[in-house]
């Protein structure tokens, strides 16, 4: 559910896929990406808090205040809503410039590593290795096929998020879905 969320990087898949500008390269680096940082918190940071357990508490925590704080915004959001903004007409940008925008939007934004690397490392330490395997393997495909229905669906997508309404029910999805997990983090 966090790859759901509509953030920076949601935001241009979908950007890309209403104008259908080099929406197969986007979907390919966000997906890969998604899967590397996905093993490095099962496999590195899930290692790092069975270690140290006591880090592992202070992680759940953060995380639910994070994923708390997600949910205000997207909140927030939901009751000022905007629309997203696709350029009608003029030069497409280059495939290189798409590239590099996407991956700054996806390497460079914290807020990837706290979804991808820090909670869901996190989510995933309860289980035995092969259960963690499943976990980073299931959450790849999860993320590949969201990217890729994002990117593709969007074109279908265009008239609907023309109107503000259809951002505010997705933001309220998405905070209430955000609260759900912060709850289910600080349960657990």
């Amino acid at each position: 559910m966090l790859v759901m969320a509509i953030g920076a990087q949601n935001a241009f898949v979908l950007r890309q896929g209403l104008r259908r500008e080099h929406v197969l390269p986007v979907v390919l680096v966000c997906a890969l990406s998604d899967a590397v940082l996905l093993q490095v918190g099962v496999w590195g940071m899930g290692g790092v808090l069975l270690a140290r357990p006591e880090w592992a508490q202070a992680m759940r925590w953060a995380g639910a205040l994070f994923l708390l704080a997600y949910a205000a915004r997207t909140a927030a959001r939901a009751l000022r809503p905007g629309q997203l903004v696709v350029a009608a007409g003029g030069p497409g940008t280059s495939l290189r410039a798409t590239l590099a925008t996407v991956g700054a939007l996806t390497w460079l934004n914290p807020h990837v590593y706290l979804d991808t690397v820090v909670l869901l490392g996190t989510m995933a330490t309860p289980y035995p290795p092969w259960g963690r395997a499943l976990f980073a393997a299931g959450g790849s495909v999860a993320s590949a096929l969201w990217f890729l229905g994002l990117g593709l669906g969007a074109r279908w997508l265009a008239p609907l998020f023309a109107a503000p309404a259809a951002w505010r029910v997705l933001d309220a999805v998405t905070a209430v879905t955000m609260l759900v997990l912060a709850g289910a983090m600080a349960l657990s």
